[in-house]
């Protein structure tokens, strides 16, 4: 991760016996595992076509590199592959967005001589806030040294974070449909993105006294839809250092070794190649037991293999709640129930980090809102974000720049950090404090809120955790332990829901070939909560509390409506599976004897269409249903005058 040194790039982790390694010896580079997929895990199509640069666009959107110029501020250079392509408001986003907030320029660019254009004006008009908050800050601190000494003294050196920002067009891929059927086995949080990209980031500042300002600055950035954070990373501390040295021939060869990569699909062990150095990962699964993580192992055979990450997306929880250490159960409840959130951080790698680590404490439950690992005052949402019109929206912004310190202080809960100290330094216990005590760039480190938790305070974890720093427990433990507590809680607090939504589907006997298949009952919340006294979380949780408090706030949220919404799809699509294979058992071709011509034509037309929707949305059916009933249809077809015979084998038009 960004603040994790070369040596936590990836390490080679023991694997556990049963895994079967397939023959490891005949495996090169970029050669895909194949694990046994788990139900409804079919393999990679067969013979699907992939055309030069679709392997790449798997992975990536592109690659940019991003300057800075003294008289225009930060500019994106390049771009690879060069048929690569971002709107102008996504360029101006992955400029802004790749330095730190403190570095940036406005661009001196003018739509009339003389005249700066609105956006400019707007943007002008913020900087002079940003340059008067920061004068009367200087001022009141008596702090020595220039404006320019002290924006770029935390900044020396590489530094790697990501941010988050909005698609500005709906493009479509060419491989839309393949991506979205490797996309199916993936775990909620590691879905593709449909209406954002993410941008990983490397950053190199380093003096230069040939340069007009002294520095060198420059990012080289990676933008995906992929959240596999730390597999990113990793790559970037692989590929910057070398782009740095060598320039832009040594991205060409990159992107042609990631063009040859196996696609990124759930349940395959995969071995990349790039640049001379080779990375072995895992892709988990929708399947995979919550908590667990299929350990990926060097064979003697994989000599080629340099790095074995254990995980592609998981960042450390208890290095990033360390700050805030003694209110982590009711950050849980402010992301669980979509609550509006700002993290305000000394550095992008911080910020970054802590708003990727508060989205994640809720998993297995997908985060529904919008969140920005890194927001600056030049994002094209900025003045959406900061509006005093109406309340913020549900989202977590993750901030450097001390202006937000007044510019959000509107918002309802405020995550103030200071830097991360080392797992061996405990954090002090610190009380909640009130919004009205963060109006200067000085406020302490805490959590700045009114709100009063739902649960009574679980003394125990913090604890467990405290023993563990005294002890010295490895910091690998030390979030494992937070990352289990985290799980085991979401999952206290889901389960009486998807026991409640697993009741609202129809039985399977009321299903008939010859009518469509019966609706869902509707979600019901008085019902819901009349199960919460005998099946409630206190059969799984030791926390007390007003737990029916909590659960009237989450259906209201949007995290609530993004999980039903999911859950309600996933059981519409099972209620069309059994109907196919309720279909699959009946004898089509006697029913129809006793059917008109026209009757038998419209049963072939549904049949059609059933199985155009069960290869469209990948239906669960068991193996062969579509088969079975392709050969009904047929023979139904067969019975038919040959009239008919040729239009109905006909393929359908779109």
């Amino acid at each position: 991760m960004a603040l994790q040194g070369p040596e936590e790039l990836g390490e080679p982790v023991e694997e556990p016996e049963d895994l079967d390694d397939h023959d490891a010896s005949s495996i090169s580079p970029a050669e895909e595992i194949t694990l046994p997929a788990g139900p409804g895990g079919d393999d990679e199509p067969v013979g699907t076509l992939l055309l030069p640069w679709d392997r790449f666009s798997a992975w990536l959107h592109c690659i940019c590199v991003v300057g800075f110029d003294l008289e225009l501020g930060q500019a994106v250079e390049v771009i690879y592959p060069h048929h690569s392509k971002l709107s102008e408001k996504e360029k101006t986003s992955i400029c802004y967005l790749s330095f730190p907030d403190s570095n940036s320029v406005l661009p001196k660019r003018r739509t009339k001589p003389g005249r700066p254009s609105r956006a400019d004006r707007f943007a002008l008009g913020r900087l002079v806030s940003v340059a008067l908050e920061a004068v009367e800050d200087l001022r009141r601190k008596k702090h020595e040294g220039t404006l320019e000494g002290r924006s770029f003294a935390g900044c020396l050196g590489d530094t790697q974070f990501c941010f988050r920002f909005r698609q500005g067009s709906n493009r479509k891929s060419s491989l839309g449909c393949f991506l979205e059927s490797s996309d199916r086995d993936a775990p909620p949080c590691l879905k593709r993105e449909q209406g954002h990209y993410y941008g990983y980031v490397y950053f190199r500042q380093v003096r230069d006294k040939s340069l007009k300002r002294g520095y060198f600055q420059k990012s080289l950035v990676l933008i995906s839809k992929l959240p596999y954070v730390t597999f990113f990373h990793s790559l970037l501390k692989i590929m910057a250092p070398e782009y740095f040295e060598k320039q832009e021939p040594c991205l060409e060869a990159a992107c042609n070794d990631i063009d040859r990569w196996p696609t990124p699909h759930p349940g395959r062990i995969l071995t990349l190649p790039i640049m001379g150095v080779v990375i072995k990962v895992r892709i988990p699964t929708c399947y995979d037991k919550p908590g667990t993580t299929q350990l990926v192992q060097s064979a003697q055979s994989d000599s080629l293999v340099s790095i074995v990450l254990p995980t592609i997306h998981e960042v450390d929880l208890f290095r990033c709640f360390f700050p805030v250490f003694f209110h982590i159960q009711m950050l849980w409840e402010l992301v669980l129930l979509g609550e509006a959130l700002v993290v305000m951080a000394p550095s992008p790698a911080e910020s970054s980090d802590t708003v990727l680590a508060l989205v994640s404490c809720i998993s297995p439950l997908r985060y529904s809102s919008d969140f920005r690992p890194y927001f600056t005052i030049h994002d094209s949402e900025f003045k959406e974000y900061t509006t005093r019109t109406q309340a913020p929206p549900s989202s977590i912004l993750g901030v450097t720049n001390p202006f937000f310190a007044k510019t959000l202080q509107h918002w309802p809960h405020i995550i103030r950090i200071g830097d991360m100290k080392q797992a061996g330094e405990m954090a002090k216990q610190m009380k909640v404090k009130k919004l009205k005590n963060l109006k200067t760039l000085d406020s302490k480190p805490g959590v700045y809120t009114a709100y009063k938790p739902y649960l009574n305070k679980d003394e125990e974890i913090i604890k467990q955790l405290q023993k563990g720093v005294h002890q010295k427990r490895p910091s690998a433990a030390q979030n494992a332990i937070l990352r289990r507590y985290f799980l085991e809680l979401t999952q206290s607090f889901i389960i009486p829901l998807e026991r409640y939504v697993a009741s609202l589907m129809p039985l399977q006997k009321s299903i008939s070939p010859w009518k469509s298949p019966p609706q869902l009952r509707p979600f019901v919340q008085q019902d819901f909560m009349k199960t919460l006294e005998k099946a409630g979380p206190q059969l799984t949780s030791r926390l007390k509390g007003d737990w029916i408090g909590l659960y009237r706030h989450f259906l209201k949220s949007p995290n609530f409506d993004g999980w039903f919404r999911n859950r309600r799809k996933e059981m519409t699509q099972k209620l069309e599976a059994l109907h196919l294979e309720v279909l699959c058992e009946e004898d089509l071709q006697r029913r129809v004897q006793k059917h008109s011509e026209v009757e038998t034509v419209d049963l072939v037309l549904k049949l059609k269409d059933k199985l155009s929707q069960a290869e469209r949305e990948h239906l669960p059916v068991q193996p062969g249903t579509v088969a079975k009933l392709r050969a009904h249809m047929e023979g139904i077809i067969l019975s038919l005058p040959e009239d008919l015979q040729g239009i109905l084998h006909k393929p359908s038009t779109p």
